[in-house]
């Protein structure tokens, strides 16, 4: 009987144990340096839980992004598609932001208010985020849920304008109705890249447009199961900001100042992406061999995304292709043939997974002093 009461009791203290220290971070959590002047926030501005067509509590989606190190969510549930709401009556469209809030009100996550306007081409779908009623978006006529949207200072971007089941050739239409909503200050952003798909037509749309650059998961089911387990982070949107608050995320995105990130993949102005490359890659050393006019540079990547470079200096390499991955987290030695040895080195790269317009990669540059 006391083996037993001491087994127990051993069984308590280590259970309790374990649930004080219960962490939320996983095995994929996302990092991106800040750049000069912002601190970057990582945010995902499009996801659905059961209280539209997602197949989850709103609670998971603040334990997932909580996990993955993200700074801001929004759940914008479709305000017209409810296909569980026979099993889960909710006259309030604002639930299951109040349940995210919940969940997250001990953690340093914020959470958006958000409503996806569902309709069909050409309004097609659009997050209204940072509102403060979902229900009074509830209108027939399309035009009145924008404005109502508007009234109440919302951020409003266009979802997936290049989604196939409404544009068939798999390309965005940039309709009358759009470019009224634009006109008007009612339409402010685009998604470039929506699930797994990144939208050359939309980046155009969006430089066009002026229009803020968007990436996010528009996640219905698990993100361990529809990225994680792939060997794939979400997609997100990278958000320059001058603090991290609502306020802050706010202003940030109607000034535009984003990428748009999915594992290698980096979309925005290169006004924010070039300084974002310079910032994830650290000059660990730069000497030249003994003896040599070789110059050893280690390059180290601090940030969560592959990224490919290829050479644009006269200078070539020794022992190295001109095209070169530095992976998430880890270092590359790159091996520079400056001719003669040089006190001060101009780093030239194209950065290959990068884009500032469609086609277009950035050129980036990093002043290294040589030890």
């Amino acid at each position: 009987m006391k083996t037993t009461i001491i087994a127990l009791a051993s069984l308590f203290s280590f259970l309790s144990i374990n649930a004080q220290t219960h962490s939320h971070a996983g095995a994929q959590p996302l990092s991106y340096p800040d750049i000069e002047g912002y601190v970057t926030l990582k945010t995902d501005l499009h996801m659905h839980s059961v209280f539209s067509d997602g197949k989850v509590w709103p609670t998971i989606r603040v334990e997932e992004a909580l996990r993955e190190n993200l700074d801001a969510i929004s759940l914008t549930e479709h305000l017209e598609y409810q296909p569980h709401k026979a099993d889960i009556p909710h006259p309030d469209r604002n639930r299951a932001y109040h349940l995210a809030m919940e969940e997250a009100k001990e953690h340093d996550l914020l959470i958006i208010p958000g409503s996806e306007i569902t309709r069909s081409a050409p309004v097609g779908h659009n997050n209204a985020v940072f509102i403060t009623d979902a229900n009074q978006l509830l209108h027939e006529d399309a035009k009145d849920a924008f404005s109502t949207a508007k009234k109440q200072n919302a951020f409003v971007f266009w979802n997936h304008p290049a989604w196939y089941a409404q544009s068939p050739a798999g390309t965005p239409i940039l309709s009358d109705f759009q470019k009224e909503r634009i006109k008007k200050g009612e339409l402010h952003g685009i998604e470039v890249i929506n699930t797994v798909d990144y939208s050359e037509e939309s980046l155009a749309l969006a430089l066009e447009n002026n229009l803020t650059i968007m990436g996010t998961s528009d996640i219905h089911g698990l993100i361990d199961w529809s990225y994680t387990q792939k060997g794939n982070h979400r997609p997100i949107t990278l958000v320059f900001a001058k603090e991290k608050s609502i306020e802050g995320l706010r202003e940030a995105l109607f000034s535009g100042r984003t990428v748009a990130a999915y594992n290698e993949l980096l979309v925005g102005k290169a006004e924010y992406l070039k300084p974002l490359l310079q910032s994830s890659i650290e000059i660990v050393k730069a000497a030249y061999i003994e003896k040599t006019q070789v110059l050893e540079v280690e390059l180290k990547n601090i940030s969560s995304s592959d990224l490919l470079f290829e050479n644009a200096m006269v200078y070539t390499f020794y022992d190295s292709s001109p095209v070169f991955e530095i992976p998430a987290g880890e270092s590359k030695i790159l091996k520079v043939k400056t001719l003669e040895k040089l006190n001060t080195l101009t780093l030239q790269l194209v950065a290959l997974g990068a884009y500032t317009a469609p086609k277009v990669h950035p050129t980036i540059e990093w002043k290294i002093i040589v030890e």
